[in-house]
């Protein structure tokens, strides 16, 4: 009879595991705003400027295998609009940076606005729809698909 609180508990265990991954999956890849606007400062991040009406800065390691795409992503669609650029900080001999700005995976995405404060965050692959709309909130340029 001592194998069932042994049994019960593994279970339980199981359960909160299982909740707590799903909740992490389904906020992965999802803006989210309400975050403290820090304004950064380009110069900390290696970087002489910001864009002129928005900025992409994507928090990269060399380790990350998802991040070269989201590279890719993020440049093409900065490359789209006027005054928005794309800064990609490797992380992997900043872990100043990291630890600053709480990033505990990457890719992690900040979308910043003229000023270079931070409007809303991305951790992992963000969509692009996603990231063209909250550009159209900042720029107020039209979505693009």
């Amino acid at each position: 009879m001592d194998i069932l609180p042994a049994l019960l508990g593994t279970l339980v265990l199981l359960a909160v595991t299982f909740g707590a991954g799903m909740l992490v999956r389904a906020r992965r890849g999802r803006i989210r705003r309400g975050i403290p606007h820090e304004v950064i400062q380009p110069r900390r991040l290696g970087a002489d400027t910001l864009g002129e009406r928005a900025t992409l800065l994507q928090f990269s390691t060399e380790m990350c295998a998802k991040c070269p795409g989201v590279h890719r992503t993020l440049s093409q669609i900065a490359d789209g609009h006027a005054g928005v650029r794309h800064l990609d900080v490797d992380l992997t001999h900043r872990p100043d940076i990291a630890k600053h700005f709480h990033v505990l995976q990457t890719p992690t995405t900040l979308i910043l606005d003229a000023d270079g404060a931070v409007q809303s965050r991305v951790g992992g692959v963000p969509g692009r729809h996603m990231l063209e709309l909250e550009l159209s909130r900042l720029t107020g340029d039209p979505v693009r698909v």
